[in-house]
């Protein structure tokens, strides 16, 4: 259900060498969200899921929107949002808002891997400002990057932490996430992989 985890950094080869430090794999693939400014690199935490660390692109220019998920006012490498799957993304975005929370429109995604291939995938809009509450992705006819990202580390478990957890858990339930939500002063997603907590 969960298919990513976003880990933001102002730079990726700087945080791809951190989470090798930490986790023992090193992170690969991916490739550049073109004209949104920002590139990745991928690392499996199991069949289905992989981490996503996102970084501004030096190589694209300046976008004419913010790039998304907070990117560019990120100064500390954190965890920024979060993605679950799904088969039918509309269907699945009207249920969501039938059970009170909107999770935008749904819209178009790529990105262009190294050997020149574009990838494409359907998400709704809350992706662009990230945060605790998750988006809705589908893959479609393209392979889930899980199966092709450095495989070694395996997603434990998932909590969110709020200070106003009743109104994080609805949205939640509506989207049909089932995860922990704990009080605290500031909004966090906490993930533990293969044994180490990853905020």
């Amino acid at each position: 259900m969960i298919d990513h985890l976003i880990y933001a950094a102002p730079d990726l080869d700087a945080a791809v060498d951190e989470i090798e430090q930490r986790f023992g794999v090193r992170a690969a693939g991916g490739g550049q969200h073109l004209g949104l400014g920002t590139h990745n690199r991928l690392l499996a935490l199991g069949p289905r899921t992989y981490l996503e660390i996102i970084a501004p692109d030096p190589r694209q220019p300046e976008p004419d929107l913010p790039r998304p998920f907070g990117v560019d006012g990120v100064t500390t490498p954190g965890l920024v949002g979060w993605a679950i799957t799904c088969d039918d993304i509309d269907q699945a975005r009207t249920a969501a808002t039938t059970a009170g929370f909107d999770p935008g429109a749904v819209i178009g995604g790529q990105r262009r891997t190294a050997s020149g291939d574009v990838l494409r995938w359907r998400l709704t809009s809350n992706a662009l400002t990230g945060g605790v509450v998750p988006f809705l992705i589908s893959w479609g006819d393209t392979p889930s990057p899980a199966i092709s990202a450095p495989p070694g580390l395996v997603l434990e478990s998932v909590h969110v932490e709020h200070p106003e957890p009743a109104l994080i858990t609805s949205c939640l339930h509506a989207l049909g996430a089932l995860v922990e939500v704990r009080s605290a002063q500031e909004p966090a997603l906490v993930a533990v992989i293969s044994g180490h907590e990853l905020r």
